[in-house]
């Protein structure tokens, strides 16, 4: 049997080499009976390091498919099938080649690194402990009686608390909606992963934002969707941009987060919004709006939503609890057409039978009371504090960094003046004990840094800045 290996894929060596042996075993093309190359033979053959063949010999005698024989060669285990051994499934080969796509490493090494004693998270979009509800969470407790139906909930989620956030999304956000047009997920993140799944195929093309939040998911690469970017600037995305792309690749579907944006944190003009809305209508383009920071508003002014403005039902409604109340609660929503949520009831369904009743009863019971419009007020309040904070910190970088200042949400997008690696910058930032998200996990151009001042209090803020600037300063040295 021939072995050929690929230097032009990705797919390391030694790995190609353990895949072809394996499956010349399987096939039956490599004979038990007489021994496999030695290691120097095939890596002269070959032309490959040494090294590479002892890999993927150790590799397949760790799965009991070949062993070694000193003084003889290496050989096929003659006792595969057999009893005396037990082959164990090549699990590597699983992880590599699952067709969910993991996260990037480094947003991996963001999550596991981050909570380390000492380190300042300047990364994480969750809010800080003093910011989430407690007491009022704990007197829902005591003065409630929790007696809800413990078995399957409706496919939408709890009718009661999708009654609730019809009037919630009316009061707050001036949009008339029924509750079978509303489907309960498990926050924000599986709303997108809901409607890629189950309203896209492979091939599709969609629009989003650049950056954005959206740009880091390996969702739309894992399920075969084609991704177009569109710069955003301060007013939000330019309609201009979308119309082009329109009529050169024909979007499916665009993604946007008009208020407070992550990571830019810019609100798009109203002008926009409607254009944008035309702009739907004329093409038949759907618009997923993410909505998790608009009342956040630090001004208190809540701004019309693309949904609320949206008289065609072009526009899918996502919006959360995790960055207004706790991310714990796992409590976000679509609102949309009726069909368009019952197919995604039904992918919702498929997964796990729809969502705990306990989260969903207790978020009912809180924006159903008076005490959800105090914490919200509060935390406008926090919030703001926390950002006129990290401004001026950013004030001892003036000539290092610019940036323009959100009217909301809780993150700040910031240029670096000069040019950085600025992976390399975090890795330095993380031995001064502070982190941060790279400009590049989330958009197309290097350069930029983004910190969340949700997740500390002053104190930490300034001086996870300050460890930030001794790393940038390390860093140009």
């Amino acid at each position: 049997m021939q072995f050929m290996l690929d230097r032009s894929i990705k797919k390391p060596m030694y790995r190609q080499l353990v895949e072809q042996i394996e499956n010349g075993i399987i096939s039956g093309d490599l004979s038990q009976d007489q021994p496999l190359p030695s290691e120097r033979e095939l890596a002269k053959k070959l032309q490959i390091n040494r090294s590479t063949v002892v890999t993927a010999y150790d590799e397949l005698e760790a799965i009991g498919l070949i062993v070694r024989k000193k003084g003889s060669g290496t050989y096929i285990n003659t006792d595969i099938w057999g009893l005396t051994h037990k082959r164990v499934p090549n699990w590597g080969r699983y992880v590599e080649d699952g067709s969910f796509l993991p996260n990037l490493p480094l947003v991996q090494k963001l999550r596991n690194e981050t909570d380390q004693k000492g380190m300042i998270n300047l990364s994480s979009g969750e809010l800080a402990a003093d910011l989430l509800p407690n007491v009022q969470f704990a007197r829902i407790f005591k003065e409630h009686v929790f007696d809800e139906h413990l078995g399957y909930d409706h496919p939408l989620g709890d009718e009661g608390l999708r009654e609730t956030i019809c009037k919630h999304v009316k009061t707050y956000k001036n949009m008339d909606v029924e509750p079978n047009s509303v489907l309960i997920t498990s926050g924000a993140q599986q709303a997108i992963h809901l409607i890629v799944q189950c309203l896209l195929k492979p091939g599709d093309t969609v629009a989003i934002e650049d950056p954005s939040y959206a740009f880091s998911l390996p969702i739309f690469q894992s399920f075969g969707v084609r991704t177009l970017l569109l710069p955003v600037d301060q007013y939000g995305v330019n309609p201009d941009d979308i119309e082009a792309l329109q009529k050169k690749y024909r979007i499916r579907m665009l993604f946007l987060n008009p208020d407070y944006q992550n990571p830019t944190g810019t609100k798009m003009s109203l002008e926009r919004r409607k254009r944008i809305l035309e702009l739907s209508s004329k093409y038949g383009i759907p618009i997923i709006e993410d909505d998790p920071y608009n009342l956040t508003s630090f001004d208190g002014c809540i701004g019309p939503t693309l949904k609320s403005m949206d008289g065609n039902e072009n526009v899918l409604y996502i919006s959360s609890l995790s960055k207004v109340v706790a991310s714990g609660l796992r409590i976000g929503w679509i609102i949309g057409p009726e069909k368009v949520i019952k197919r995604l009831s039904d992918g919702r369904q498929q997964i796990d039978f729809g969502h705990s009743v306990f989260p969903q009863w207790i978020a009912n019971q809180f924006l159903d009371s008076p005490q959800f419009e105090k914490h919200v007020s509060n935390l406008r309040i926090q919030l703001r504090e926390r950002r006129i904070a990290l401004i001026l910190a950013l004030d001892s970088l003036s000539n290092e960094v610019t940036y323009l200042v959100p009217q909301g949400g809780i993150h700040l997008w910031c240029k670096i003046t000069d040019e950085i690696d600025e992976y390399k910058l975090l890795e330095e930032s993380m031995k001064n004990g502070v982190s941060f998200v790279p400009g590049r996990i989330m958009g197309s151009k290097s350069g930029y840094v983004r910190f969340t001042y949700g997740k500390g209090n002053g104190a930490s803020i300034q001086e996870g800045i300050s460890r930030f600037a001794n790393a940038l300063r390390s860093y140009g040295v």
